[in-house]
């Protein structure tokens, strides 16, 4: 019967409960006995190369899920790569928004891209600093960011606000990876697009999400802007439309449990200052984000409420 080695276990504990193919033919494991294993349920097969101890995804949120993946597949890589794209944004713990989580990118010493099943290979820019980031290998924050906006103005922003609120990056890093990250035209325009529209001060995707969703439906609005009444400060809100509606993105997360009970009341009192000093607000959930007209529909009646005051 095959059984896993003791030392393989330690080893694949030691990194986040993966490993892969080649290191577990050190042990005297072959390709038929990973098979094996996985088919018994003794291993789980992330993708090709890369395996996980069962018990390191249990409990695993889809993110965490993702981010083994990850790892195991740079370590399943037989040539030194770095995980890049939206891999690379999970490595550095930033938000993923509209990617396929089925792949994963790396970057490698290598002259032209290439693709297998759930993996797709891109040559190393250029003067790229590569990092280690929890013991995995991968590009640095800003080109991650960069390669990500190449392909997705929703997700580049998301990930570029992210990256600039928490410090990762500067607007000179995320200028020179994309000089280096050897874009086309149509990615240069799209990277543009994303610079363009960038907030620093935003602190959450669904903030992002909303303000592309306000900037296209042509809309004038400030961000995360303080406002007070006679007591005073009432208190900073997401975006301010015109000069008397508030916008809020609200995810609801926050209000679960104790905690969030009262998170609510003290949202509840804040919202009646907002309206008793003459605003009207308009809260926004993420099935909101997806119906731009309701959104419109929404912000014009708040508006046209405000005026009638």
């Amino acid at each position: 019967m095959v059984v896993l080695d003791v030392a393989l276990i330690l080893l694949a504990s030691a990194q986040c409960g993966v490993f892969s193919s080649t290191q577990a033919h050190q042990f005297g494991l072959s390709n038929q006995d990973l098979h094996r294993l996985a088919r018994k349920g003794h291993l789980v097969r992330l993708c090709h190369g890369g395996y996980a101890l069962p018990q390191a995804l249990e409990c695993a949120t889809a993110d965490l899920r993702y981010l083994l993946t990850v790892r195991a597949a740079v370590l399943a890589r037989p040539v030194r790569s770095w995980a890049s794209h939206h891999a690379g944004l999970a490595v550095h713990g930033l938000p993923l928004h509209g990617v396929d989580t089925t792949s994963v990118d790396v970057c490698g010493r290598v002259t032209r891209r290439a693709r297998s099943t759930g993996l797709e290979v891109h040559p190393l820019p250029e003067d790229e600093p590569c990092q280690v980031v929890g013991g995995i290998r991968v590009v640095s924050a800003a080109l991650a960011v960069v390669q990500v906006a190449a392909r997705s103005v929703a997700g580049g922003l998301v990930a570029v606000d992210a990256a600039l609120h928490g410090g990762l990056v500067s607007d000179a890093e995320l200028t020179a990876a994309a000089d280096r990250a050897g874009l086309g035209p149509r990615q240069r325009a799209r990277v543009a697009a994303v610079f363009g529209m960038a907030d620093r001060s935003c602190e959450s995707p669904g903030e992002s999400l909303t303000r592309m969703l306000l900037s296209g439906l042509g809309l004038a609005f400030r961000t995360q802007v303080n406002l007070a009444d006679s007591m005073g400060l009432i208190g900073r809100v997401d975006f301010l439309v015109g000069e008397r509606v508030v916008v809020e993105f609200d995810g609801l997360v926050k209000y679960s449990g104790a905690d969030g009970r009262e998170a609510l009341a003290a949202e509840k009192q804040r919202e009646d200052r907002l309206r008793a000093a003459g605003y009207e607000v308009v809260r926004l959930t993420w099935a909101d984000l997806k119906d731009p007209e309701r959104v419109a529909r929404m912000i014009r009646q708040a508006a046209a409420r405000s005026a009638a005051h």
